[in-house]
């Protein structure tokens, strides 16, 4: 060994020697922050939450500002997540609800957003997830609301028509779709869900043409087949690779490489500003000429964009419609709350879903 090899392996010992004790002395802060929520507001550790995500991304924020390299701003966020995932973990450990099977990538963007300390749930359905977390069995759930090629997902938005819980935060994961399997020349079938495959149908078409390809109830469950029966791969994600211990054989195989999913944190406390925050809306408009100009107008008079805007059916009588939009902004700066007002007034149905930091990443 050269003897500059030598001394930057020295100078690595003593930087990972730095990194972990700061990395304890943040974790005893924690403890610290703990032990003074409880000493203010006078209640037991299990009445107090913790968990602050506004906080948590002005922390991610800043981590994103100061980076210079080498590493990518994404990857450095990442570790700064599971240490404040750790930390946090010692305060109070998190239970977040999911939309199961385990290996699901509603289980992936649970744990993007609250690191691998937190205690995921899968839950069978998305209503089980509002149910979950509406009984106290969990802090927060994850449930999937919109993606980049597939669309809404009308149940998400319907339950958010019938429940009190509110939307504390948002989570944009890309969408990889890995070939999962034992042994790449021995398939016979390929499994996954029926929008995986659709997703994957020109790679298919072109490498494994032959091949079976059977539709299932989750990308998990694919795994979790191709596990068990002997000439059989999987179309998921690389949680579900890891979970049930099969190998990817072919990664990123999806034919559109910008396919996004975004996910919404659902729970029952307000979340205060952060200085990025965007706010969700469900307002109806009676069914008249110009009624949904009328409806959008506050938001251009006070300067605020509009990010998104969703109709589904009122279900209360027929052709009447209620709208789920997103605004930039907080219910607590101004503008926002100068047009919500306006809105309020003029709208029959009107309920703000929640305003929560934009996702970091």
């Amino acid at each position: 060994m050269s003897d500059r090899l030598d001394k930057i392996r020295k100078r690595i010992d003593a930087v990972d020697a730095d990194i972990q004790r700061l990395i304890s002395e943040r974790a005893a802060l924690a403890q610290d922050v703990a032990k003074t929520k409880q000493a203010e507001q006078g209640e037991s550790p299990e009445e107090v939450l913790f968990y602050r995500p506004e906080r948590e991304a002005q922390v991610l924020r800043k981590v994103l500002e100061r980076n210079q390299g080498p590493l990518p701003g994404e990857e450095m966020a990442r570790l700064f997540r599971e240490i404040m995932s750790a930390c946090l973990a010692l305060e109070q450990p998190l239970s977040v609800a999911f939309l199961g099977p385990e290996g699901t990538f509603t289980q992936t963007a649970a744990l993007k957003h609250f690191g691998h300390s937190v205690r995921t749930r899968p839950m069978a359905a998305i209503d089980e997830v509002f149910r979950e977390v509406v009984a106290g069995s969990a802090h927060f759930g994850v449930v999937p609301v919109e993606n980049s090629t597939e669309g809404v997902v009308n149940h998400t938005l319907d339950m958010f028509m019938r429940s009190s819980l509110a939307i504390c935060g948002e989570v944009e994961l890309r969408i990889h779709h890995h070939l999962i399997g034992r042994d790449r020349h021995d398939i016979k079938k390929i499994y996954s869900h029926q929008q995986s495959l659709a997703q994957c149908r020109e790679w298919l078409d072109a490498h494994l043409p032959e091949v079976e390809r059977i539709s299932v109830s989750s990308n998990a469950e694919a795994v979790r087949r191709a596990v068990a029966e002997e000439g059989s791969a999987a179309i998921a994600g690389e949680t579900a690779a890891d979970i049930y211990g099969l190998p990817v054989l072919e990664a990123k195989i999806e034919d559109n490489p910008d396919n996004t999913t975004r996910f919404l944190i659902i729970g029952t406390q307000m979340v205060p500003p952060c200085g990025d925050d965007k706010t969700s809306l469900l307002v109806s408009t009676p069914n008249r000429p110009g009624a949904l100009y009328r409806l959008l107008s506050p938001f251009e008079r006070n300067g605020i964009s509009m990010s998104r805007i969703e109709s589904r059916p009122s279900r209360l009588a027929n052709w009447e419609y209620v709208f789920f939009i997103d605004i930039n902004g907080h219910i607590q700066d101004k503008a926002v709350a100068k047009a919500l007002e306006t809105l309020k007034t003029d709208s029959p149905m009107f309920k703000v879903l929640g305003s929560y930091p934009k996702a970091v990443l």
